[in-house]
């Protein structure tokens, strides 16, 4: 993936809440990677986030390769696992790649810290080097083949 450059980054302690939550995914790793599950096929699974101002998508985590596509303008703060906060402008149709080898795997978290609904499509490639991650049903009964 090309770095994008973030417009804040903060190294300072996270709040417990966010901390303890953090934990937690360490613990029973969350494969959902978006709010809704809108399309899976044998080859790809195609993921949907919506928030609004000052909504938040908790901890989860990216073992398969994927992309995502910022569908409105935005603005975000995530909590990466190296324990940094970082804060990110994103403008309609950006668009990132992002690739990971044998047991490598991203978690982070998602806030909408703009004024306006912030809008993702994340399709992630089920062939990649790691197996992916199971999901609850419920996510599944959502998509639509």
């Amino acid at each position: 993936m090309l770095d994008k450059t973030a417009a804040a980054v903060d190294t300072s302690a996270w709040p417990a809440a966010i901390r303890q939550e953090f934990e937690r995914e360490a613990k029973a790793p969350n494969g959902c990677v978006g709010h809704t599950l809108v399309s899976e096929t044998d080859k790809v699974r195609v993921w949907m986030i919506r928030l609004a101002p000052g909504e938040r998508i908790g901890f989860h985590r990216h073992v398969l390769d994927y992309f995502w596509t910022a569908v409105t303008a935005c603005h975000g703060r995530q909590h990466l696992m190296d324990g940094t906060t970082v804060e990110y402008t994103y403008q309609p149709g950006e668009t990132r790649h992002e690739t990971y080898g044998p047991g490598e795997f991203k978690v982070h978290d998602l806030e909408n810290i703009g004024e306006s609904e912030m809008v993702f499509l994340t399709v992630e490639t089920l062939q990649s080097s790691n197996p992916p991650l199971p999901i609850p049903a419920s996510a599944r009964q959502q998509a639509a083949a």
